[in-house]
């Protein structure tokens, strides 16, 4: 190891983690690891980040083993001595870096003939996207594996007619060709949830379940996490109800339930909290759904909020154990949201297998705005469900469509018979909730570009049914519930193709493709066709519209960066 490095150690003190392996003596000697390549942590940050905030680490000075060094007295171990304000940590180059993201697969085109039904969970989250333009404005290009596409396109909402009666939402399709395959044709399946009456909101029993652990020290994690429920603090009223439950190496209730109008009391307590320890989640995670169950409120809006960077580092730590658990808390009626916080050794995976197990939705907090928009402006879909379980079906016609295929939503993927089966859970829609499906069609007079198979032996292919013989495109079946309920509801639409151009597509339609081909190209999917960075920010342009909010403007800004970062 380099004498720098070494020093490194000795500055930090506690745990080494070198290629793998832990040992306590800070003075032993690692032949060969250079000081990039070492995680050291005390009280779960890095000690790049440490020697950030203490003043030896900056964005200048001369530069040693994938960082750089200021070589000066430290006044405090974490912080600085003369007080002046640090702006956020960022991580450089060579640093030592542990986020992780699950590997996606893009769905392939698949035949109609031998895969006649398509079927999938809604989703409802918006994570990707947020995290994507935390990359952008960092100035790198996010990882593939870190593009969801279905969530790059459900961040944004679209002029979708919501439904006239009691219904919990109504369905829109539209149909052009695809703009990146012309030839092809694109269909959008849009849902629109219906919205709560002001006034009419149920009342909410909400748990904040916090991440307090030393990995939550900067300032994009606990400081903005205390901004972050100050916004939803402002919004509850006497007949709502919020707990604080904090987890790190110990887990405790830190503000038991507490009627919505007494802000004060709810805001002095939050704003007590400081990080430090390890990150026993799992341990907070029963605490805090034993105090949601404790004040329940019949037919009221029941939620844990999770905030945390995802990296549980102590008590249950495996997958399988944790989502187990939260299937059978959400099974009771209380849902899980989780909000993701943080960069460097952030756990994307984990916060959405955690949301989806627990029937909530999973949004990444970069900014304050982001906070406003997911707790604020979004108030009622993030915490009001009104339907459960919602599942989607799709039926090709094979006289109109030779293959198809499903854009993004790869982890939502159910199995055929899967749509019938109560038993199974799917996504759950929000209050006003906007949720578009895009599929990839190739028309049957195409053929297929992949190799066929020799004829069946044994059996004969199935045959096109009489209905074939009409015009319609598909067929689409929703299955829902009630947010009480344990018995579905079906509700089943027909969808013809009236060959539009995809000049002739709505703002919408126009603007969500966009999206889509944004996401493509940042993935480099082998489906892309031409869509590359310049045609997705030409068609975003097109589809901009009225943008009451701003978020097209910033979604156009971030193709900029992009197509800077590439070029």
């Amino acid at each position: 190891m380099s004498t720098n490095a070494t020093d490194l150690i000795k500055v930090m003190g506690g745990v080494v983690e070198a290629e793998g392996s832990v040992v306590s003596n800070v003075t032993q000697s690692f032949t060969g690891v250079s000081a990039a390549s070492v995680n050291l942590q005390r009280d779960g940050i890095t000690v790049n980040e440490a020697r950030y905030r203490a003043g030896l680490l900056a964005p200048s000075s001369q530069a040693v083993g994938g960082f750089r060094m200021i070589l000066s007295p430290v006044d405090a171990e974490l912080g600085r001595g003369d007080g002046r304000e640090l702006p956020p940590f960022q991580q450089q180059p060579g640093q030592f870096n542990t986020e992780s993201y699950d590997h996606i697969s893009d769905n392939p085109f698949l035949d109609v003939v031998q895969n006649p039904l398509s079927t999938f969970s809604i989703d409802v989250d918006t994570a990707s996207y947020s995290n994507m333009r935390r990359f952008l404005d960092s100035g790198s290009l996010p990882p593939k594996d870190a593009i969801r596409i279905e969530e790059l396109v459900n961040y944004f909402d679209y002029d979708y007619k919501g439904p006239k009666d009691d219904k919990p939402f109504a369905v829109n399709f539209e149909v052009t060709e695809a703009p990146w395959k012309p030839e092809h044709r694109l269909l959008r399946i849009g849902i629109k949830g219906r919205e709560i009456e002001t006034g009419k909101r149920p009342n909410c029993n909400l748990v904040f379940l916090l991440d307090v652990s030393g990995s939550m020290m900067a300032e994009n994690k606990l400081p903005l996490v205390k901004q972050s429920m100050r916004l939803l603090v402002d919004r509850l009223t006497e007949a709502d109800r919020v707990a604080v439950v904090v987890y790190a190496s110990n887990t405790q209730v830190w503000l038991p339930s507490t009627s919505g109008d007494q802000k004060e009391k709810i805001l002095r307590s939050i704003e007590a909290l400081h990080a430090g320890g390890s990150t026993n989640g799992a341990s907070g995670i029963q605490l805090a759904y034993k105090t949601a169950q404790e004040n329940f409120i019949k037919g009221g809006a029941n939620r844990v909020i999770l905030a945390t960077d995802g990296d549980f580092n102590v008590g249950i730590t495996n997958r399988g154990d944790l989502t187990r658990m939260i299937e059978e808390k959400a099974q009771s009626g209380i849902y899980l949201s989780a909000l993701g916080f943080g960069m460097g050794n952030y756990k994307d995976g984990t916060l959405e297998l955690l949301a989806d197990k627990g029937r909530g939705n999973y949004a990444y907090i970069d900014t304050i705005n982001e906070a406003k928009k997911v707790l604020v402006e979004q108030l009622d879909s993030t915490l009001i469900p009104i339907a459960k379980d919602v599942k989607i079906q799709v039926e090709f016609n094979p006289k109109q469509v030779n293959s198809y295929r499903l854009i993004g939503y790869e982890n939502r993927i159910m199995a055929k018979e899967d749509f019938n089966d109560d038993t199974k859970q799917a996504g759950v829609i929000g209050a006003g909730h906007v949720v578009t499906a895009l599929y990839e069609l190739v028309p049957a007079g195409l053929g297929s570009s992949k190799p066929g198979v020799d004829p069946l032996k044994y059996q004969k292919p199935p045959q096109p049914s009489s209905s074939a013989d009409s015009d319609e495109l598909v067929t689409v079946k929703i299955r829902s519930k009630k947010p009480a309920d344990d018995k579905s509801v079906l509700s089943e639409f027909t969808v013809k193709d009236s060959n539009r151009k995809f000049s002739e597509a709505s703002q919408d339609f126009k603007f969500a493709a966009a999206v889509a081909a944004f996401g493509m190209a940042l993935r480099d999917s082998p489906y892309k066709g031409n869509a590359n960075l310049e045609r997705a920010l030409e068609w975003a342009k097109e589809g901009k519209g009225a943008d009451v909010h701003g978020y097209r403007q910033e979604f156009i800004r971030l193709v900029h960066k992009a197509i800077a970062l590439v070029f």
